[in-house]
């Protein structure tokens, strides 16, 4: 069902799956701790469980209430965030390991739009992933966006975005796994 933002925030998104437009591509998420959810969204984009999703996050206590040791990279998220930097932490136990397929670590970003802001802030942290059938290319356009909207709970009304996907960058290792426009 395609909703304005507004509305969405009055709902309750227990074990719903939502698509929203972020500051990179459209992307297909769900609350952080709900399993039922995560795993529909393995079967809609038709991807192996062994890849991680990712988690949005509203803001840095967020992000820090979900990662381990954020000094490796608290100056990467305060130079690049709020932005198209995907930063990778080892993760705390607040972390399912549903959404990180089994890996100690967790990929954690928060973007620069003000819709995905206001539900993250709104909802807390959730499990996110770009929204495309895997090895397909990420949806960009709203039109392709509500292609999906007979799989999903939600589609929040949006607009066509230009960007790539983010940088990932795992802080640790000081590594670039994924080129995005930012440059580390």
């Amino acid at each position: 069902m395609e909703i304005r933002i507004n509305e969405l925030l009055k709902r309750d998104l227990k074990d719903q799956v939502i698509i929203f437009q972020t500051d990179t591509v459209y992307g297909i998420g769900c609350l952080l701790n709900s399993k039922n959810g995560v795993e529909k969204i393995y079967e809609i984009k038709k991807r192996e469980g062994v890849k991680p999703l990712a988690v949005l996050c509203a803001n840095l206590d967020q992000v820090k209430s979900l990662v381990k040791e954020f000094e490796l990279g608290e100056q990467y998220a305060k130079n690049h965030w709020p932005g198209a930097l995907t930063l990778i932490f080892e993760k705390r136990d607040s972390v399912p390991d549903y959404v990180t397929s089994g890996f100690d670590t967790v990929g954690v970003r928060i973007p620069n739009d003000e819709i995905a802001l206001r539900l993250l802030d709104h909802f807390g942290p959730m499990a996110v992933t770009s929204l495309n059938i895997s090895t397909e290319e990420a949806i960009l356009k709203y039109d392709k966006a509500l292609e999906f909207s007979s799989e999903v709970d939600f589609i929040v009304e949006g607009k066509d975005l230009l960007n790539i996907s983010s940088t990932v960058f795992v802080v640790k290792s000081k590594k670039t796994i994924r080129q995005g426009d930012i440059y580390l």
